[in-house]
């Protein structure tokens, strides 16, 4: 079942760089999918899209039916509301507990008290920090730090899990155990996951759906890529 569609799609920036080109894909729902490429390739671009931090130039995006490229800028706050989001640097409040981290999500969006409360601890057992609920950032490894990220990001049932080279800060073990959980939450809640990553060990371990491209253009897509040589910084 197709769930994200991006037809004909072109991304030109004001100064005149052409980040996507003539990119059609379509992602099925539940799916895991590695979204890979040299630097300037377009990976960044295309996650940015799908959040609508990005618009195309020309062309369609949609998710779940609604092209979001037309959403106008005073309601992208609801396509955000349905997906999660974790990128590179954690960007975790640091003042706020790890449960606060966690359910300050869900007090943006009008939850009370009584409903966040078991969101956080699913969420945070989902990521195995459910004794970690009082700790601070700064009482964390960045692999913790990075579980709290996570568990914020799917705290509100999304339907997409969209991850911006959320290993690049971590060290080969802990990346591994991030991508467990990523897994984890793929396969018990069913969440869609598009992932841009530079690296190629996880792809190459996790054999998932890997999307190429190079000048923005769609190079390969494999079912169960890997990553190859040419394919690096």
């Amino acid at each position: 079942m197709k769930f994200i569609e991006v037809n004909n799609c072109y991304k030109v920036y004001k100064n005149g760089v052409s980040a996507i080109a003539d990119l059609s894909l379509n992602i099925n729902k539940g799916e895991f999918v590695f979204v890979i490429g040299a630097s300037g390739s377009g990976k960044s671009t295309l996650i940015k899209m799908l959040y609508r931090e990005e618009k195309p130039t020309k062309g369609t995006v949609s998710i779940g039916g609604v092209n979001v490229g037309k959403l106008r800028n005073r309601t992208v706050f609801k396509l955000r509301r349905k997906l999660g989001i974790v990128f590179q640097d954690f960007k975790l409040l640091p003042k706020l507990t790890v449960y606060e981290n966690v359910a300050f999500a869900l007090e943006c969006i009008g939850l009370k008290s009584k409903e966040i409360r078991p969101k956080v601890i699913k969420a945070l057992e989902q990521v195995g920090l459910k004794d970690k609920l009082r700790s601070f950032p700064n009482e964390l490894s960045g692999g913790e730090q990075q579980r709290v990220c996570i568990a914020r990001a799917i705290v509100n049932d999304p339907k997409l899990l969209i991850c911006d080279e959320p290993t690049g800060n971590l060290d080969p073990k802990t990346s591994k155990e991030i991508m467990q959980v990523l897994e984890d939450i793929n396969k018990e809640l069913g969440t869609t996951i598009v992932m841009a990553t530079h690296d190629k060990e996880i792809v190459n371990r996790m054999k998932k759906r890997v999307i190429v491209l190079d000048s923005g253009v769609l190079l390969e897509d494999h079912e169960k890529g890997r990553y190859k040589a040419s394919e690096t910084v």
